[in-house]
Order: structure tokens, then sequence, then C-alpha cells
């Protein structure tokens, strides 16, 4: 018998394997055998062989961990019956196993079998001939693995091809080099490009912005693990429109290698999902909220003032919180100005947050000199529109936005500029202003709503003042 049959395994199937020659049984032929051995013992899945007659002739250790029988026990054994299969049972499995050696292919069947211990281990068995030298069926080849098993990596593989096909998010796998390596259907389109043509780029050319926050949450992934909690992630995506501002639900996983002995970094699992239209409405329904409690508390502390005047800047200032970084009030000379009338449109102003440190606005116009605006001034075509008007510097460069701020009596860094204007009693009483550095974004129409109302008690302060003023003349 040679060195193979010894530890359970033969190099060559066949019920009448000649005895090697003498001259032949050196450490050459001794290295092949022990080669098959050791490559059928480690194996991950269980695997015997069966000559033409249905003798077991390969046991690997795969094999004898799930059922318990040994090698020396299972060699040489007549098929299963009466130790790895129920008598009952026998017939119907040894056929079907046996019936491979003559149909093409493998064949696939799940047999329950008997452990050594007396247990039942369900399995899922492949098949298939084994063709001697003259291509006649020589015997046949059986690996099974337990069922639960097999159905776990089925499930696996089948989760995986889910994700990169079907999956309603984002999946990317990112490479130990922080370079995408699979990429799934959604994530290509959120990314704005084809799923090969993002393999192997640095994300910097994926994105144009959010790179540094998302590749410092992959490195970090790779050092230390998975992080307990989704991170919502802003980015920005180019489009044939331009880039386009998202907001990305994030979670990542680190993958390791199974086969290697110690857990060996592949990557990174990036999955995310477009939260972006929930997260403006989340921040706009907190924007409002806030807006509405400033409101409020400017309009308790306006009734505690004795001047209208100053309610009119007590409203200015809690407006000013968080919405802009400059206001000015311009009243119309001769104190209103009704629907219709004709004429070149005169403001003074008189009130204006400070121009240097933080502060309450300041009550300033005593002198009644009007403002030096240009035709065409913003300021001007509020009054005239009786309506809002908002005006940019647009991306010029920091001296042009300067100049372009001085030019309007306006605060030197101010480049985004929103008109409301004043009216009471259908009447124009004047325009407030509020500006925008250039940290800040642009005035949008839900600002001009607000900037409207805050111009409304405005209005109604300055009335007032002036019909008290009339009073006491």
């Amino acid at each position: 018998m040679s060195a193979s049959r010894r530890s359970g395994t033969t190099d060559e199937l066949g019920p009448d394997e000649p005895e090697p020659q003498p001259e032949r049984d050196g450490p050459e032929d001794s290295g092949g055998s022990d080669l098959l051995a050791a490559l059928l013992d480690g194996m991950d899945a269980a695997l015997c062989a069966f000559d033409a007659d249905g003798v077991v002739t390969h046991w690997n250790r795969e094999a004898e961990r799930i059922l318990g029988w040994t090698a020396a026990e299972a060699v040489g054994r007549h098929g299963f019956a009466g130790w790895a299969v129920r008598e009952a049972d026998a017939d119907e499995v040894e056929g079907r196993l046996l019936s491979a050696m003559h149909a093409p292919g493998r064949q696939v069947h799940e047999f329950a079998l008997l452990t050594k211990d007396g247990g039942r281990v369900l399995v899922r068995t492949q098949s298939a001939a084994v063709r001697g030298p003259d291509g006649k069926p020589a015997g046949v080849y059986c690996a099974f693995s337990e069922v639960h098993a097999q159905i776990d990596l089925e499930r696996s593989i089948a989760l995986s091809e889910a994700l990169f096909e079907d999956a309603a998010w984002g999946v990317v796998l990112v490479d130990a080099d922080l370079r995408p390596a699979v990429v799934n259907a959604h994530a290509a389109r959120a990314l704005g490009i084809g799923r090969t043509s993002a393999l192997g780029r640095p994300l910097g050319e994926l994105l144009a912005q959010g790179v540094e926050e998302l590749e410092g949450a992959l490195t970090h992934v790779l050092a230390e693990g998975a992080p307990p909690a989704p991170a919502e992630m802003w980015v920005s995506v180019r489009t044939a429109e331009g880039e386009q501002r998202r907001c990305w639900r994030s979670g990542f996983l680190r993958l390791a290698s199974p086969l290697a002995e110690e857990p060996v970094p592949l990557g990174v699992g990036w999955l995310f999902l477009d939260v972006t239209e929930g997260k403006q409405a989340e921040q706009e329904a907190s924007m409002l909220r806030f807006r509405a409690n400033q409101l409020h508390r400017a309009g308790r502390a306006a009734a505690d003032c004795e001047d209208p005047v100053e309610a009119a800047t007590v409203h200015l200032d809690f407006a000013l919180a968080g919405f802009a970084d400059h206001a000015v009030v311009d009243r119309v000379v001769g104190g209103a100005r009704a629907d219709g009338d004709v004429g070149p449109v005169r403001l003074v102003r008189i009130a204006a947050t400070p121009s240097g440190t933080p502060g309450p606005s300041l009550v300033t116009g005593a002198a009644g000199l009007p403002v030096r605006y240009d035709e065409g001034h913003p300021a001007l075509q509020c009054v005239a529109r009786a309506g809002s008007v908002r005006a940019d510097a647009g991306s010029v460069p920091a001296d042009r936005a300067r100049a372009w701020a001085l030019d309007r009596q306006w605060p030197e860094d101010a480049v985004h500029a929103l008109c409301a204007v004043l009216r009471s009693r259908g009447r124009t009483l004047g325009v407030l202003t509020f500006l925008r550095g250039s940290g800040r974004s642009r005035f949008e129409r839900v600002d001009a709503t607000y900037a409207e109302d805050v111009a409304v008690r405005i209005a109604t302060a300055l009335d007032l003042a002036q019909l008290a003023k009339e009073r006491q003349q």
C-alpha cells in the first residue's frame, strides 16, 4: 500500500492500483504522495472518494471533523451503509452518489449522514466522476459540508451581490491606499461617475469638497476599527450643472482577510445614504424656530421702550443675531412717501450697527442729511418697487468687493445685501438693509421673508415715533 493510502488518501483512484515498484519507492514518489495528502487534509471542505465498486479511497481531515470517523476507519469500507448512513437510506444514498460516474458535470445532493457518536448531520454534497487513463469512469469524488455552513456562505455571497447591484444606498469598497476598489450602482450615480471609471482613482478626483474629512474617517477605521454610530458628512460632488453640496449619512466597516492568522486590513467598506433633503428641512425648521423666538423676544423687549425709535433699534438688534453681520435703517426724507408719488427718492440714515466692535445699534441722522446713494442703488430700488431687493458683489477679488461695498455707502466687508421696505398705513417710510460678509452665504427667499417680518415691526415703531413728534408740535 502506498504512503497516501496509509494516510487515508491515494494519489490515483481505482480498486486495482498496483503496488509501486521498489526502485520507484524513493524520496520523489513519497514526496508527491505526502503533498497530495497535505493538500487534501488542508481543504476547507470535507472530501471523500469512491472507486468504481463503491469502496472509500479518500477521507480528509475536514470529513473526520464533521462526522468523527478517522481516515483509518473510513478508507476501505464499501459505501456508507451501517456506519455513515442508516441502513434504510444506504441504497438510495449510494445510488445517487455513484450515479455521478455516468452523468456529465457535477451533481448536488443533500443527505443526512451519521456521526461516530450516533448523531445526524445534514450535509450538502457535490459529486462528480473521476476518469481513468483510458477515459472510462474510475470512481467518484464527493465534497460535502454542513448545510448550515453552506447556507451561510451562500447568504454572504447573495448579500454581497445584492449590495453591489440592487442596494438603495451607496456601497464603496476602499482599499488600504484609500482608493475605490468596488463601487455599486447607487454610489456611482451619487458620485456622478461610472462604476468602472471610479476604480483606483484618488477620492480628491471624485469629490470637490469634504475629501479631508472622508479620508480622515477611512484612515481611522483602518487603524481603530468601525465607529460605533453612523456619521453625517457634507461633501460637494461635481455635476454637469456645477458643484452640488450633499449630506451623506455614512457607516464604515474595516475589512480583514479571513484567511490570515492575524487580521490583515484589506480596506474599508463605506456605506452611505443621501440625507440632504432631510437635513436641509431639519436645519430650516431649526432656523425658523430660532427666528420666531427672536421676534417674540424682540417684541417683549420693545414693549418696554418709552421711545419708539429705541424700540425700532431693539427689533434690529434681535433680528441681526445669526442672520447678518450689519444692518442699516434709512428713512425717507419728509417722513413718508405715498404710493404714486413721483420725483427723486432721498433717504436719511437713522440707525446702523457699529462698524467696529459688536454692540447695540446706534441712532444717527440727527442732522437730517441725505445719504449719497447713486442712481440704481438697491435701497432706492426697494423704495421704488415697495418690495424687497437682493444684491451681491459676486465672485470678485477682495479689493473689488470692498470697493463695491464702499460705493454703496455700506461697511467695507459687506458682499451680500438684502433691502426690505418699511411700510406702515399704506405709505413707504424707508428701507431696512441687512448685510453679510464673505463668510456667509447669499440671502435666499426664506431670508427675505424674515427680513420683511422685521421690517413691519420697525416700520410700526418709526410711524409711532412720527405721530408722537407731530403731536408734540
